[in-house]
């Protein structure tokens, strides 16, 4: 007879997670789970509550103030941690569970591991409807948690305790694959959570998950070779799988070993320093001129760990027609772009393609090239970062994230920036340098406004002894600020730059190109009352919020507000004014944003030529 232990589901749940292990970098045997992020309700608190306060000590729980933050927060551990370590996280079953439906769509979008273990309303239908039930009157099965189910990797509904020795290893399987990963969802009806089950002992016995790197087949890698043995002008797109799959040394080999020039994704930024040689910096719409000259004149692209997401490929006009060798682990992100497709681990087929070319080597003039370009490149960002902000106006984001970057001289390795949308993600994308992977932290698959500083704690969290830097606008911290109170909770510091262009100033300029009037993005553009747009004191906000923080004027207070910044204890906020109009130009691609055909405005007549014009581009071949 086979010896059982008799468990709730809930306690079950957890003891099953506590148990797993995985190996960090140094080799060293660590729990796969860092911890589970709750926010309880009665949907939760008196099953799931109960079983997590039970193994508190082995598998710890953190008290947040959003639900949506607190699963941005175990997102960006998991991002932080090259997906090799992850966090749950639990709601009750009404506001709390479709508060995660925005990080669960960004955990997918990303391919990111998390854990969602929301409530849910009773199986026993006895008390129907619960408090916070929504009632479908056709389908009595339906709960707001299936509004998961399409931005989960795997979805499931516990309506019996045993159904964990099925559900668990398959929800763990596709958290740690490769090719599968992203959010799971395991919802939770209250009464079930409660229920008792006699479990196999062995069950819960400690196990080690390994990660799987899948090689290539034979064929795809004979036809990846032969298209490299073919081309003369290749260029590397690296992606977030470079990370992810470890193969920065594999590829820095392959390209240096080969003479072919690398660029590099928003999730890729940081596989390869920024100062190699060969190093072109970012592609795309955001991209170096460098990358994207190289792009346009190369004939063969490889893409390597990325989705080729439009930022990437500039609406697909960068590529056009070259040939595209795709590597992925995932068979529908290797066949974008009409690529050949080698499914494959990164390092793996990187280090068994590069034993195959043997002595192969891209053209000398083309390699040199390459050389020239990036290092042009590198010379334009010391330029625009190093430079003062222009006499009487305020200083815009390239020069802050110069200010910023220069404040870590003695030892730029240990910062880890953090950031995801409107302006900031262009420009440092352009001019953020890091020479360590990691070093850089940015979610711009959603680009979810608010995802910052919740994504900065998982961050700090992962690595407590790196200074993790958060840039974001006033617009994003208006969304979601709240997890300055947890990072201070838990000990947890950031250093938090806000950019304050009274609005959202990323869209202000999208909607002026397209030939809209400025229009509801600006305060000053925006409806108001009689009192006028609100004076708002950010620095004050965070105090009250149990952080230190000042508000500082141009570049020279910044610079002096960083140093106390980085020799502070606890989490500490600069807010300084900036420029809402000003952009890089050097460098950039076109980006289709479609235009309306018919308008009283001459300007959106003429964006709407210029916008066909740039389609008609496209299809010939030709960049817009």
């Amino acid at each position: 007879m086979k010896d059982t232990v008799r468990l709730t589901c809930a306690q079950a749940l957890v003891r099953y997670l506590a148990a797993l292990r995985t190996r960090d970098d140094d080799g060293e045997r660590v729990p796969l789970f860092g911890g589970v992020f709750a926010i309880f309700g009665h949907g939760n608190v008196a099953g799931l509550g109960e079983a997590l306060h039970g193994v508190r000590d082995a598998l710890p729980t953190y008290r947040a103030h959003n639900e949506q933050a607190m699963a941005h927060t175990a997102i960006a551990y998991a991002k932080a941690h090259m997906r090799r370590r992850m966090m749950a996280v639990t709601s009750s079953i009404g506001p709390g569970a479709t508060n995660l439906v925005t990080a669960a769509a960004l955990a997918h979008v990303n391919r990111l591991p998390v854990l969602l273990l929301p409530g849910d309303v009773f199986v026993s239908r006895a008390p129907d409807p619960v408090l916070q039930q929504l009632e479908d009157f056709q389908d009595g099965t339906v709960s707001v948690n299936d509004c998961l189910r399409p931005v989960s990797r795997y979805f499931d509904r516990i309506v019996r305790p045993e159904q964990l020795l099925v559900a668990l290893p398959r929800a763990i399987a596709v958290l740690t694959d490769a090719a599968l990963c992203g959010p799971v969802t395991l919802a939770l009806p209250q009464d079930v959570q409660t229920e008792a089950y006699d479990y196999p002992a062995s069950f819960f016995e400690p196990r080690e998950i390994t990660f799987r790197a899948t090689p290539a087949a034979a064929d795809e890698l004979d036809a990846a070779v032969a298209m490299l043995h073919q081309a003369r002008r290749p260029v590397v797109v690296a992606g977030g799988g470079v990370l992810y799959a470890r193969a920065s040394y594999a590829l820095q080999q392959f390209i240096e070993q080969h003479g072919v020039p690398v660029c590099e994704t928003q999730a890729g930024k940081g596989a390869l320093p920024w100062d190699l040689p060969l190093q072109l910096g970012p592609a795309g719409v955001s991209g170096s001129t460098a990358a994207n000259q190289m792009l346009a004149q190369a004939d063969l692209v490889i893409a390597l760990g990325t989705r080729l997401q439009d930022f990437t490929t500039g609406s697909q006009a960068l590529i056009g027609d070259t040939p595209v060798l795709g590597i992925n682990v995932n068979a529908i992100d290797a066949i974008k772009a009409n690529g050949a497709g080698l499914v494959a681990d990164a390092r793996l087929a990187v280090e068994a393609i590069s034993d195959a070319l043997g002595h192969w080597r891209a053209d000398e003039a083309w390699t040199n090239q390459a050389v020239r370009a990036a290092d042009d490149w590198r010379g334009v960002v010391q330029t625009i970062t190093s430079r003062p902000a222009p006499q009487g106006r305020l200083p815009y984001d390239g020069e802050i994230i110069g200010a910023v970057q220069s404040s870590a001289e003695d030892s730029p390795a240990r910062d880890i920036v953090v950031c995801a949308a409107g302006t900031l993600p262009a420009e440092l994308e352009k001019l953020w340098r890091t020479s360590v992977p990691g070093g850089y932290h940015m979610e711009y698959g959603y680009s979810c406004m608010g995802y910052e500083i919740a994504g900065g704690l998982g961050v700090k969290m992962a690595h407590p002894d790196r200074e993790v830097v958060v840039m974001l606008g006033d617009g994003s911290y208006l969304m979601m600020n709240s997890e300055i109170a947890t990072s201070l909770m838990l000990g947890a510091k950031l250093v938090i730059v806000l950019l304050d262009n009274r609005g959202y100033g990323c869209i202000n300029r999208l909607q002026q190109a397209c030939g809209g009037a400025p229009f509801n993005n600006l305060f000053d553009d925006c409806v108001q009352g009689p009192h006028g747009a609100p004076p708002i004191d950010f620095a004050a906000h965070a105090r009250s919020l149990g952080a230190l923080a000042e508000h500082v004027d141009g570049l020279d207070g910044l610079r002096d507000a960083l140093v106390r910044a980085r020799a502070a204890d606890r989490t500490y906020l600069i807010s300084i004014d900036t420029d809402p109009d000003r952009t890089t130009d050097e460098g950039g691609a076109w980006w289709e944003v479609a235009v309306p055909e018919v308008s009283t405005r001459g300007e959106v007549h003429h964006a709407r030529a210029a916008y066909e014009q740039a389609l008609t581009r496209r299809r010939e071949g030709k960049r817009p």
